[in-house]
């Protein structure tokens, strides 16, 4: 098996199209695609800084969107590929002090579900990865380790990385791992939207310092 290595910054516009040149150009029919890069912006929308977004939406949503498009291509000519994007429990609900953030989420949701019903028949599957906060270096990078959020005892990478792969495998459209974490949406349908808003604003608060 030939394994190449193309290390591009995805908040780069050129980024995409040199991924899947160079991947062409070497000749590589990629049957799997995971869209994991990511990062947060943390604290309230008129506070933060415009251009770190518009780079999280140039990562979370328009290069997953554009490199799903020009790898889908060959999937679905030779009848065999799957797409593993990751979401987040982020997706299901409004969330105040990461409002760009949680809406990116929303947007990979939407369209990995959407297009999971396009490729049916096709022997091309989709599969979205929504879990709830996990441990990994988001919380620096977003410079949130003091949000309640992610305090206690949170996810590990290395298994909700093999939740999405056993989901993916499985040709599931979408993959919420633990058991809280699958009761998410169904309480956010239930609940007046303003008090879901409210509670993820509360949530989502920096711890008070002592």
């Amino acid at each position: 098996m030939r394994t190449l290595a193309i290390a591009r910054d995805l908040s780069k516009a050129s980024a995409v199209d040199e991924i899947y040149e160079e991947a062409t150009a070497a000749g590589m029919a990629v049957d799997v695609l995971v869209n994991n890069a990511g990062f947060p912006v943390f604290g309230l929308f008129v506070e933060t800084d415009l251009q770190t977004e518009l780079e999280m939406l140039q990562v979370n949503v328009t290069a997953l969107t554009a490199l799903t498009k020009l790898f889908l291509k060959g999937m679905v000519e030779r009848r065999a590929g799957r797409i593993l994007n990751l979401a987040s429990t982020a997706a299901f609900e409004p969330g105040p002090l990461m409002a760009v953030y949680y809406a990116s989420k929303a947007y990979v949701l939407s369209f990995s579900e959407a297009l999971a019903n396009e490729l049916r028949g096709t022997g091309v599957t989709v599969t979205v990865l929504a879990p709830g906060p996990t441990r990994t270096g988001f919380q620096k990078r977003g410079v949130m380790e003091d949000s309640r959020l992610v305090q206690g005892n949170i996810a590990d990478a290395a298994s909700v990385a093999l939740a999405g792969y056993r989901g993916l495998m499985a040709g599931k459209t979408i993959v919420i791992p633990g058991f809280s974490n699958k009761l998410i949406p169904w309480v956010v349908r239930l609940s007046p939207r303003g008090v879901v808003t409210r509670v993820v604003r509360r949530m989502q608060e920096r711890t008070p310092q002592p």
